[in-house]
């Protein structure tokens, strides 16, 4: 929160976990509108639609209406984080047996929902919140997977420039903690426990009457023990959840989380730990890091496909933006990114060749790398750094890469105090196509200047 951050802002940061091919384009949204009454298709679902939709920017894997992370025209930035829940191992047990399950709204839908219907943080969770609680969540959120493989519950950072919520799910349920100062991380597992500010009605009556929980005189509820899968083993989240609070609370000591420590947590794979044996490899992973790669084994989830960083400054001292690179971070990029630019480069907003589409996941084609995507060049990039399946390579060429890049990235964050006075005293002069075009101007020669530098690397890699 702004107490924790040099300069006073809110900062939100998100590493999307895909599988491997899941490519994670960056779009803008313009605002929509809908006739009173009409509907909304979504991948499992039809919901009621709502008259005006705000603008947004958003990070979605190709098939996907929804995101996985995005921010809109107020300031308001979201990500969201797969749980596996009580709920969902019942539903999945049920629908094994043969039983039938109406479909539910996936956690990327209800993200970019509370994008389109939320003024604030608060309103975005009392979107989120109300829809869980209507339609719950069923549906395979992965390409190729039916819902009993590819689907989750989910959680939710939602945070303005105020206030941060952090949101856990639980199929038609939930439970929510306000953020007003320090520091805070969720991972794929549910963290509130005994404490929350707001709830379902029926919380912990529906955990009684399932069993998972016993009442007892003086026995507070806890809901993560209540609710969390105890058949999906906390290997899958709850170290790199220790990790990321461990590194906000360095960087909180050594003077605060500013955007560079902000990118430093997304990029780690445990260096400098115990862990940074001679033998480890990040991108050969046997566990997984918050820069997470895939393994020639499937056991890990896949790769970070986009990571972002939202800067969230109070009215008048700044303009709400992202940084974002897609793939691996630890082989990427951040380029700045606003949403009052109205539009971003048309080569982040493209896929491969099975393009940009809405489609549930079981029936979207598997994409594949075309020169046209941002995504794919850095894709290309993060393979040659690799140098193969074992990733013999990748010790001895990520720091070439980083070490390109992370010049970049100083470059543009001394920049952009001026650019965002100036993109200022525009709208000042109520002059907002002007700063519009200004500021989409500059996100487009940053990104021509990441992709000099990346065909620059791909030649060296390349022999």
């Amino acid at each position: 929160m702004a107490d924790s951050v040099p300069g006073g802002h809110v900062l939100l940061a998100k590493n999307s976990d895909r599988p491997v091919s899941d490519t994670q384009p960056l779009r803008f949204l313009p605002r929509r509108t809908a006739q009173a009454g009409a509907t909304l298709r979504l991948a499992h679902v039809e919901i009621d639609d709502v008259e005006e939709s705000y603008a947004h920017l958003g990070g979605s894997p190709y098939w996907c209406w929804g995101h996985e992370e995005g921010l809109n025209e107020w300031g308001v930035a979201i990500g969201n984080e797969a749980l596996f829940t009580r709920d969902w191992a019942a539903t999945v047990s049920a629908v094994k047996g043969g039983a039938d399950r109406d479909g539910g709204i996936l956690g990327m839908e209800l993200l970019r929902l509370g994008l389109e219907r939320g003024r604030t943080a608060r309103q975005a969770l009392d979107v989120i919140c109300s829809l869980v609680e209507r339609y719950g969540q069923w549906g395979s959120g992965v390409v190729g997977q039916p819902p009993v493989t590819g689907g989750y519950d989910n959680s939710f950072l939602i945070a303005d420039a105020r206030e941060a919520w952090v949101l856990e799910t639980s199929g038609h349920r939930w439970a929510a903690k306000r953020v007003t100062t320090g520091t805070c991380a969720i991972s794929n597992q549910p963290t509130i426990r005994t404490q929350w500010d707001r709830a379902s009605g029926d919380l912990v009556e529906h955990a009684v009457e399932s069993g998972w929980w016993e009442s007892a005189p003086g026995r507070s509820f806890d809901f993560a023990r209540a609710y969390v899968d105890p058949g999906t083993p906390l290997q899958l989240s709850h170290i790199r959840l220790q990790r990321s609070r461990q590194l906000l609370g360095e960087a909180v000591g050594a003077g605060g989380v500013g955007l560079g420590q902000a990118q430093r947590v997304l990029r780690d794979h445990y260096e400098d730990t115990f862990l940074g044996g001679p033998y480890f490899n990040a991108a050969m992973p046997d566990f997984l890091s918050l820069c997470m790669h895939s393994h020639p084994s499937d056991f890990t989830w896949g790769n970070t496909a986009g990571s972002t960083v939202f800067v969230l400054p109070k009215s008048g001292e700044g303009l709400a933006h992202l940084w974002w690179t897609p793939v691996t971070p630890c082989t990427g990029v951040y380029v700045p990114v606003f949403v009052d630019a109205g539009r971003v480069p048309g080569i982040f907003s493209a896929a491969g060749t099975a393009g940009v589409r809405e489609c549930p996941p079981e029936h979207a084609p598997v994409d594949m790398y075309d020169e046209g995507a941002y995504w794919w060049r850095f894709r290309r990039l993060l393979d040659l750094v690799k140098g193969g399946e074992q990733a013999w390579s990748f010790n001895e060429n990520q720091p070439v890469v980083r070490r390109a890049f992370d010049a970049l990235e100083r470059k543009w964050a001394a920049e952009l105090p001026q650019v965002e006075k100036d993109a200022l005293m525009l709208r000042e002069q109520s002059n907002h196509k002007a700063m519009a075009d200004f500021l989409a101007d500059y996100t487009e020669s940053c990104a021509q200047q990441a992709l000099e530098v990346l065909d620059h690397l791909v030649a060296r890699l390349s022999g």
